[in-house]
């Protein structure tokens, strides 16, 4: 079929000497295609790891991001792949629009996600209809690419599939480590997408009307052209205008004006600060979850910190807590010989080095000479740490993914006692027993199946809404919640307050729940179960 008129012709001789055609080898003009084919392959496996890294952000549960953007494109691709086999006589033509298509949708499809989240709450819906688009488009690609391959020149269908997915695989292998290695931080979610659909569009359009020009007509190849522009002058005017876009969605996601806004490596931190007649309110999020406030973070770490101390405390780690105002409390104490605290981030140290809000909160605790930070994945770390301590904080995000749910596992504690000094004790931020109390009593019976003695106990943080803590020790019996002697004026934390705090309501008791293994990481089932109908 002639594309352009839609009559029958007879059939189309090699591109390398066609008449009419461009004197392109036979080998050359497979290369291009094949290097087209690779070209198209990592792209479309960039848009998939874009689209779950941005799900993983916004949403949570790397797993179950994964689960609906690969389940939901595989299926699609199925769809795809039947949809162009009709398409086959118009492979050239298909196969343009289809690219343009794809460039289009997959370059702009983090942009319009994020907004859907941010505007719209209508998040999950958008994602599984881009993740069909995308996937339906990438599927129609192979029949198409195998059709054209066949018009430059015959072959056995082995050797042409072979080819052809050894191009695609290779190609994806490409994207794949292209994607965190390289777009991710050098341009971030939306402008590596935008770059990578501009890509796609010049590999998928250009080079294959170029070389298949002759077999199109005029006014179908002027209209393909100036379709490859229009896609690629989208993309372009869409990137020019991301950062504007970024900052009014990422604004509309708080409500507070942001101070700072930082996308790291392992990452994104937002600072908010609000001004009022009385003190300004300062917030720390990461990926999206609050940290503290200013107003009253003070009853958050006091009940973290102090009971702990009443222990042994001459050598403190803290695992997390990169503010540094966990810290602050522990260097109240002046017979702390030493206090090392390790976070993942070191963006997060910098900031509360330098920070000067922050600086001022933490009250320049980094500056004391008994403190040393160590910038290191707390669970790596420690399987290698062979130091004591006599008292152990793990301050860590809550655990609403595999990456952290990791800390708060069975494995993970079991290590934390194997560097306990003898009398040693370890306290965990635990969640809240209220809004999630599936996930505070798992933390309780991991930390148990451990090997420790337990004493829950929780108190009312107003930015948080009551929230939980667990002492424990390597003991027979639960280590006792009180103050030491010597603790120093704190503001919202007394033996009263402190004793009250181990009384859980009939709706906040324990409740029949697994513990938290590597293997078993049910921390992100009941996170999602949980703060999703909170």
């Amino acid at each position: 079929m002639d594309e352009a008129a839609g009559r029958p012709s007879s059939p189309e001789p090699s591109q390398a000497d066609g008449p009419g055609r461009p004197r392109v080898p036979a080998r050359f003009a497979r290369t291009l295609v094949l290097a087209a084919v690779f070209t198209c392959a990592a792209c479309g496996l960039v848009y998939e790891l874009a689209l779950v890294a941005l799900g993983s952000y916004l949403v949570g549960n790397s797993v179950t991001q994964a689960s609906i953007v690969l389940s939901v494109m595989v299926f699609a691709m199925g769809v795809g792949s039947l949809a162009a086999k009709p398409l086959q006589g118009r492979a050239v033509v298909a196969f343009a629009v289809v690219e343009g298509a794809l460039a289009l949708i997959g370059g702009v499809s983090v942009l319009a996600l994020y907004a859907a989240f941010a505007w719209l709450d209508l998040y999950v819906p958008a994602l599984v209809v881009v993740s069909f688009a995308v996937g339906a488009l990438i599927g129609a690609e192979i029949p198409l690419l195998m059709t054209l391959l066949q018009r430059i020149r015959k072959q056995d269908a082995g050797s042409a599939v072979a080819d052809l997915f050894a191009a695609d695989y290779v190609g994806a292998l490409v994207g794949g480590l292209a994607f965190p290695f390289l777009l991710l931080p050098a341009f971030g979610h939306i402008k590596g997408a935008l770059l990578v659909g501009v890509v796609n569009a010049v590999a998928g359009m250009a080079v294959v009307l170029w070389l298949f020009r002759r077999q199109v007509g005029r006014v179908a190849r002027a209209a393909l052209a100036l379709g490859m522009i229009a896609v690629i002058g989208v993309l372009g005017g869409t990137y020019a205008l991301a950062d504007r876009f970024e900052v009014s969605a990422r604004q509309a996601l708080y409500s507070a004006p942001i101070a700072i806004s930082k996308r790291t490596k392992y990452q994104e931190i937002v600072i908010t600060r609000q001004a009022g007649l009385g003190p300004s309110d300062l917030r720390l999020f990461l990926n999206g979850d609050l940290q503290f406030s200013s107003v009253d973070e003070y009853r958050y770490h006091e009940p973290l910190v102090h009971p702990l101390m009443s222990g042994p405390h001459g050598r403190v780690l803290i695992l997390g807590g990169g503010d540094g105002l966990a810290l602050r409390e522990v260097l109240r104490y002046k017979d702390v010989r030493s206090a090392t605290l390790v976070e993942l981030d070191p963006e997060m140290l910098h900031l509360a080095r330098t920070y000067k809000p922050i600086v001022s909160l933490n009250h320049r605790s980094f500056e004391d000479p008994r403190v040393r930070t160590v910038a290191a994945d707390a669970f790596s770390w420690l399987r290698g740490l062979d130091e004591q301590f006599d008292a152990v904080i793990v301050d860590m995000p809550d655990p609403d993914d595999v990456s952290t749910a990791k800390l708060y596992s069975v494995e993970f504690y079991g290590m934390v006692r194997r560097i306990l000094a003898p009398g040693g004790r370890m306290v965990v931020q635990s969640g809240s027993p209220y809004f999630a109390p599936k996930s505070f009593w798992s933390i309780q019976k991991s930390i148990a199946a451990a090997g420790f003695a337990t004493s829950p106990y929780h108190v009312d943080v107003p930015s948080f809404g009551d929230w939980g803590f667990v002492l424990a020790a390597p003991a027979k019996e639960a280590p006792a919640l009180r103050l030491a002697p010597d603790v120093p004026d704190l503001r919202f934390l007394d033996s009263a307050v402190l004793q009250a705090s181990t009384v859980f309501p009939k709706d906040r008791r324990s409740r029949d729940v697994g513990v938290n293994t590597l293997v078993h990481p049910r921390l992100v089932e009941y996170e999602g179960q949980e703060w999703k109908n909170s």
